[in-house]
């Protein structure tokens, strides 16, 4: 690798994992989108991935690719013990059930010993490389777009247009539901132990709910007609603040105003490109 190359990493190299991880998270968000669902428990399963990854290095040997597996895993089990009682719950009704499970876990967090309490764990082992957080967004982005272009992805945009005509054509609607929280959480899990991993240290107020509405936010500006589309919005989420950091205080009131004026004049996102599926129509 070229030095100037390496310089370069080195330099950014937290802002390579934001972007990377936060890439996971916009993935996660648009999966239970694709199937016209509205989950706002992102944060919540990214914490549990955070929280299981760090304790798991911090308490066992085990290597760091059995660590994510585990940090993927919690949250998808956690997501199949809410979504089968709550397949039926649709719109809003679903995203304050996932609302609900975020605040609940962090009063576990807070008032939980192994966890830290509500100052959070230290110590955790950086064990993370850009290349390692590029390669499973790649990955992971890769995936969406396989199935998003089979039979599955045809199921799931027609569920994303019109639930009750999917169901009446066939399509297991309780099915993709559950499909597509469990890979949610799993994506969310994975991004959160990447993020503990990095930054070493995490706390309770990192999966509140406004991390959940900001996950949202990527989704909203990037644009959900294809797995690309949430990517690019929490790139340049991501990637703002540093351009912004001479007006530090005013990032919020900057963000806030993008997501407003994409919602008002481009409400298909900054890439309304809809992925043609195999034997459908764009």
């Amino acid at each position: 690798m070229p030095v100037w190359l390496d310089d370069v990493l080195w330099t950014y190299q937290t802002l390579i994992h934001s972007l990377g991880i936060n890439g996971l998270l916009a993935l996660s968000m648009y999966v239970v989108l694709a199937v016209g669902q509205l989950s706002l428990g992102q944060a919540a399963f990214m914490g549990l991935g955070a929280y299981t990854g760090a304790l798991l290095s911090l308490h066992t040997g085990l290597p760091f690719a059995l660590v994510l597996a585990g940090s993927a895993l919690v949250p998808a089990l956690a997501a199949a013990l809410i979504g089968l009682p709550t397949l039926r719950l649709t719109g809003v009704y679903l995203a304050i059930a996932t609302i609900g499970l975020g605040e609940v876990l962090r009063v576990v967090y807070v008032n939980a010993e192994i966890t830290g309490g509500a100052l959070g764990l230290s110590g955790i082992r950086d064990r993370t490389d850009s290349w390692m957080i590029l390669a499973l967004l790649g990955a992971a982005l890769a995936g969406c777009f396989l199935v998003g272009r089979s039979r599955f992805g045809r199921a799931m945009e027609a569920m994303r247009s019109d639930q009750t005509a999917a169901a009446v054509i066939g399509i297991n609607l309780p099915a993709y539901h559950l499909g597509a929280l469990l890979a949610s959480a799993a994506l969310a899990g994975l991004a959160g132990a990447l993020s503990a991993h990095s930054s070493t240290f995490i706390s309770p107020n990192e999966y509140a709910f406004e991390n959940a509405v900001t996950i949202l936010s990527f989704a909203i500006l990037g644009g959900t007609g294809s797995p690309l589309g949430p990517v690019i919005g929490a790139l340049v989420l991501t990637a703002l603040p540093e351009l912004l950091r001479p007006l530090h205080d005013f990032r919020g009131v900057f963000n806030g105003l993008i997501i407003v004026l994409v919602v008002l004049f481009l409400p298909r996102g900054l890439l309304p490109w809809r992925m043609k599926r195999l034997g459908g129509a764009p």
